[in-house]
């Protein structure tokens, strides 16, 4: 009965564990939230929303997954950063979930965490920009956010897609130089639209009607 578990490797234990410890911390963090408000829950259904259709013009889409969209992560930076990393794991994760159902691909039960739920669960930590000058803006959140997916990506990258790495090239680099492919000009797209100022404005205005 419990034979299956002989042929998990150490890396993919050492995983799980890793996910395990996340979710412990990703409870501790989002437990003394505040209540979710009606004007908070419909601000988040409006944001899943809006990423949901965004993700659909696909400026470019990888072979074995991921594509850089029009500005998809876009409304779940701007309701992390008016909400906090808590609530904005949780929509994040919500989304992703969405993102999933979408696609409806993983070649394991590891790999479809760290790509779609956890994934952009981590774009929950663009609820830290708020600690950063009022100049910046966005910014510091988008790449924190960004690279936080990363993380995710580049794990999945590692464990479960390395056989496609060209002959001779590390595993390390393929992952990173494939995630970093669609992330990277996902990511300034991004940053230039919450750069324009209206954007700009529609982020303090959800900050301070929360």
């Amino acid at each position: 009965m419990f034979s299956k578990f002989a042929e998990i490797s150490p890396v993919v234990w050492g995983i799980l564990a890793a996910l395990v410890i996340l979710g412990l911390v990703l409870f501790f963090v989002t437990r003394d939230s505040k209540k979710w408000s009606t004007r908070m829950l419909a601000n988040a259904a409006l944001c899943i929303a809006l990423s949901f259709v965004l993700s659909y013009i696909r400026l470019y889409k990888l072979p074995q997954g991921g594509s850089i969209t029009l500005a998809s992560m876009l409304p779940l930076f701007l309701f992390a950063y008016a909400y906090g990393v808590g609530p904005g794991m949780l929509v994040g994760a919500a989304y992703g979930i969405l993102q999933f159902i979408q696609d409806a691909y993983f070649v394991h039960p590891i790999e479809l965490l760290l790509d779609y739920p956890l994934a952009f669960a981590m774009l929950g930590l663009a609820g830290l920009a708020s600690r950063f000058s009022d100049k910046w803006g966005l910014i510091p959140g988008i790449v924190l956010g960004t690279f936080g997916r990363f993380v995710c990506a580049f794990l999945s990258g590692v464990i479960f897609f390395g056989m496609y790495a060209p002959e001779g090239q590390s595993v390390l680099v393929y992952s990173a130089v494939y995630n970093g492919f669609y992330l990277i000009p996902e990511s300034i797209i991004c940053i230039v639209l919450a750069m324009v100022p209206q954007i700009r404005r529609l982020a303090k205005q959800l900050a301070l009607s929360k």
